[in-house]
């Protein structure tokens, strides 16, 4: 019977691990340049003394889904949004370089380039300032253009250019913070060839509809994972009862 428990709480406590995922792919359904998590399960033998004749389910995150979200218009200067395959390079908390597709950038109290969550745009030397000024143009190669408070309203001065960039996916990593990194954790070469949209975000790439199906699926299999927990119980007790009589 320990066969038979030990199979269905593996595949229970599984299960809960994939809820999670998805859990979280719903909770950023309007999160800018969200990329839904995928999750597989597979069947993990138990090694261990004599044969394996324990099988033990496992939950992975197999993956991201990098299809693209829907664009909207915003019309604000500051909002970007990367044309087709392509990354901003920001900051992470970690200090080191990571990538988003969130464009939702700011302007902080000291001049510099941030996203929406806080974090420095990075440009072609580092973190981007852009000096106090008139009006903020960004370039579809990324290029920052400013007019001058005090300047002519055809004085454009081109302050910096948005590292944009264009790794191959399979050498992305998501993290927790929800940003790409490489996996061997070197800062990706600038693409000249990626383009940015002004005045318009991306949205989260969730399917809504999908996830809280999936989610109800999960909910059926993690349920039947307990029912066979609790046969194996029954089973087990009728299996002493025969025991005693014997």
């Amino acid at each position: 019977m320990d066969r038979m428990l030990y199979t269905a709480m593996t595949g229970a406590r599984q299960i809960q691990r994939a809820q999670q995922l998805t859990a979280n792919n719903l909770a950023n359904v309007s999160t800018g340049g969200f990329r839904a998590d995928l999750a597989a399960m597979r069947s993990m033998p138990l090694f261990g003394d004599g044969l394996p004749t324990r099988v033990f389910a496992m939950t992975e995150k197999a993956g991201v889904d990098f299809t693209p979200g829907p664009l909207q218009a915003t019309g604000r200067e500051l909002d970007i949004a990367v044309n087709g395959e392509g990354w901003i390079a920001v900051q992470g908390m970690d200090g080191r370089e990571a990538y988003t597709r969130a464009g939702a950038l700011e302007i902080n109290t000291a001049g510099q380039l941030i996203t929406a969550s806080g974090l420095p745009v990075l440009g072609e030397n580092g973190p981007i300032t852009v000096p106090e000024a008139a009006q903020v143009v960004i370039g579809k190669d990324g290029t920052i253009s400013i007019t001058p408070r005090q300047g002519m309203a055809n004085d454009i001065t081109q302050v910096d250019r948005i590292k944009l960039v264009r790794p191959p996916l399979a050498d992305l990593v998501k993290g927790p913070d929800g940003l790409f990194r490489t996996r061997d954790g070197r800062p990706a070469e600038a693409d000249a060839a990626v383009e940015v949209v002004s005045g318009t975000l991306e949205a989260s790439n969730v399917n809504a509809a999908a996830e809280l199906v999936n989610m109800i699926e999960l909910a059926r299999q993690f349920e039947m994972q307990v029912k066979m927990m609790r046969n194996a119980e029954e089973n087990d007790q009728r299996t002493a009862r025969i025991l005693q009589l014997s």
